[in-house]
């Protein structure tokens, strides 16, 4: 699998030929990452919950990908009124020829912004090849980050939102990293988007380093793989 960063928690991932956008929110940082959304071929719409800077770009993905069909919780489905659907809970899983995506419980909240409510909120494991990608989505530490590695195998790297605030600051991601999620590799997310989830990188980087954890804070446009 490979994964390209297009600013705070948006991803675009490829395994076999098929794309998966998550969390669409791209539209706020195009110009740093260069993404077209008309130019790019979406085959999924990956979300994690209902607020605004992770579903702002949905519709427009449709407009452009109408075929495409949209992964997350029933009531994240239904608000956008598609037909093509897979709409998934706790314990449940997307099946993407031999990909599994699962969802897994995330510690936020989850409305749109017309106050619709979104389900509760969720992250991801991405499961293939005998490795597996953590796309935590907003959460503060929970427990649960601790019964992944015991369901699922290794955790093979872990996107994780480090822009404190909203979600986790570094020193409480560092800590789910090393204690819960016994991960080696980072990437963060959800950061520097907007003035309160603004960190200091060298800081943030020094919380990881002590645990012996290797935290990327990705560059918009910046390629990844698995």
């Amino acid at each position: 699998m490979k994964f390209t960063y297009l600013g705070h928690s948006c991803f675009l991932f490829e395994y076999s030929g098929k794309y998966i956008l998550s969390d669409p929110f791209y539209n706020h940082t195009k110009e740093g990452s260069g993404f077209d959304i008309a130019a790019q071929k979406i085959d999924y719409i990956l979300i994690t919950h209902a607020h605004f800077d992770h579903t702002a770009d949905v519709k427009e993905v449709l407009e452009h990908h109408p075929d495409a069909t949209i992964i997350g919780q029933p009531e994240v489905c239904a608000y956008f009124g598609h037909d093509k659907i897979i709409d998934i809970n706790y314990g449940g899983s997307a099946k993407i020829d031999d990909l599994k995506i699962s969802m897994v419980p995330a510690l936020h909240t989850s409305s749109f912004p017309d106050g619709s409510y979104g389900g509760q909120p969720a992250g991801y494991v991405f499961r293939m090849d005998g490795k597996n990608l953590y796309l935590a989505g907003d959460t503060g530490v929970t427990a649960e980050m601790s019964l992944l590695p015991k369901m699922f195998g290794e955790i093979t790297k872990a996107i994780l939102p480090v822009g404190t605030h909203y979600t986790m600051c570094p020193r409480k991601a560092a800590f789910a990293a090393s204690e819960l999620l016994n991960t080696k590799q980072v990437i963060g997310c959800h950061f520097d988007t907007f003035p309160p989830i603004t960190i200091d990188h060298e800081d943030a980087k020094k919380h990881f380093d002590e645990k012996g954890i290797e935290l990327i804070l990705p560059k918009l446009g910046e390629r990844f793989e698995i």
